[in-house]
């Protein structure tokens, strides 16, 4: 058992609450779920995962170590032949605590303390966060080839800055080397 908090035990005595807890936990076994108070909840969860880790290693030393805790063997043969491999694939947290309201008669702040029996995938998380990153990925990239093929790029319609001064440069230049007087190009013109 982990170490006990300080202050009161739930119990009165260590003894007293470490045999509470562990018949805590037999239930929790048996029914996959009870309800009880927040504190006694918080402090069964460490017990509870502690056994189902012994149950999950499967040999008769785990099993007689779990029968120290646990006298009924209907329950620990439960324990490990049908809840150890449902969490044979889980890390850890084999419990989940659920708060639910106060109690009618004195108001203690009750809980849902429950195994978590769902299959266990590490990857699925990851997985299809990485296949939906990739086929919005590949959407974008049809997109662009989409865009591409439709719009060739065509000339600028606008001319870029150096191409203007230059253009102007030699519109000046064709400017000074024209001649100066107009009358001379008039006379041409009538002749014609």
């Amino acid at each position: 058992m982990p170490t006990p908090t300080k202050g009161n035990r739930l119990g009165g005595s260590p003894a007293h609450e470490r045999i509470m807890l562990n018949n805590m936990a037999a239930q929790l076994f048996e029914h996959k779920s009870i309800t009880t108070t927040v504190n006694k909840a918080k402090r069964l969860r460490p017990v509870a995962e502690r056994l189902v880790t012994f149950a999950k290693k499967g040999d008769l030393a785990s099993r007689r170590r779990v029968l120290g805790s646990i006298s009924d063997k209907g329950i620990v043969h439960e324990l490990f032949t049908s809840i150890a491999p449902a969490v044979a694939e889980r890390p850890g947290g084999y419990t989940r605590i659920t708060k639910i309201g106060p109690r009618k008669g004195d108001n203690a702040p009750m809980a849902v303390i429950e195994l978590v029996l769902e299959p266990y995938s590490p990857k699925q998380a990851t997985v299809n966060e990485a296949e939906q990153a990739t086929a919005a990925e590949a959407a974008a990239a049809d997109a662009e080839v989409v865009e591409t093929e439709e719009a060739p790029a065509a000339e600028p319609d606008v001319i870029s800055g150096a191409q203007v001064d230059e253009s102007q440069a030699a519109a000046e230049a064709d400017a000074d080397s024209a001649p100066a007087d107009d009358t001379a190009e008039t006379p041409a013109d009538d002749t014609k």
